[in-house]
């Protein structure tokens, strides 16, 4: 099999309207005090490799970001649990376990960072920043005008550089930033978009949830899809549940 590309080709300057202020992402802050402190965020991350999850990258990324900014003030004592939370417009922030779970699916076979990612659902922006300390540049796309700007309030202050937010319909996908070494997405609909499949580079992964064909009404479960020469491979893992994917501009 193809190896997994790791960086395709640059973008058109053209795009950088869109990008976050640069500065280094390792400006993160580490440690502080109560739910600043390192310690809380050590704590989960113990919890997840408890769980099953191994992958050093991914285990250092959740540690890094401090999910308690990106939930509403009312919530944050809950930051930290293995709990999905709203984050207003009908939509949630994911598990820490799943944000973790889907950013080591993507990361299996590759060493090093990841190449250029599409996010389909940018949400609160958690998983957004989880994902740009795993890969060298991340476009995140969001359908909801008003969760589009609470995600780069809530980025503002990392100022990461290769983290782009777009206001846009995620089953249409990006084309300007295609092929795209790994696609993630964080809602689920009853097949995967053809554009996805189409801005996705021979040897990348997507991972998204489906609603399964079995099973109860509107049951999703996680779907790997690796692109290869030969077509696409499809491997159907656990059940989840997330939000449905739509189409069009709210």
């Amino acid at each position: 099999m193809k190896e997994r590309p790791s960086f395709p080709a640059q973008l058109n300057r053209s795009t950088a309207k869109i990008r976050a202020p640069a500065s280094p992402a390792a400006q993160m802050p580490a440690h502080g005090i109560g739910l600043d402190s390192s310690a809380v965020r050590q704590h989960m991350v113990r919890r997840l490799a408890s769980q099953g999850l191994t992958d050093p990258r991914v285990l250092a990324a959740m540690q890094q970001v401090e999910r308690h900014r990106f939930v509403d003030s009312a919530l944050v004592n809950q930051a930290y649990e293995d709990t999905s939370l709203p984050i207003g417009l009908g939509q949630t922030i994911s598990k820490p376990s799943v944000v973790a779970r889907m950013a080591e699916l993507l990361c299996q076979g590759v060493g090093g960072k990841l190449g250029r990612i599409l996010e389909i659902g940018t949400g609160c922006g958690y998983q957004a920043a989880v994902l740009s300390l795993l890969a060298g540049e991340v476009y995140s796309m969001e359908r909801l005008r008003g969760l589009h700007e609470k995600a780069r309030d809530n980025l503002r202050y990392l100022r990461l550089p290769n983290l782009h937010l777009l206001f846009g319909d995620g089953m249409l996908g990006y084309a300007k930033g295609a092929p795209y070494a790994a696609i993630i997405a964080a809602a689920g609909g009853d097949a995967v978009p053809q554009a996805w499949l189409d801005q996705l580079a021979v040897g990348g992964r997507l991972v998204a949830p489906v609603v399964s064909g079995s099973g109860a009404p509107g049951q999703q479960t996680l779907l790997v899809i690796d692109k290869t020469a030969q077509g696409m491979r499809q491997s159907v893992l656990e059940g989840v549940h997330f939000v449905p994917l739509k189409s069009g501009l709210a």
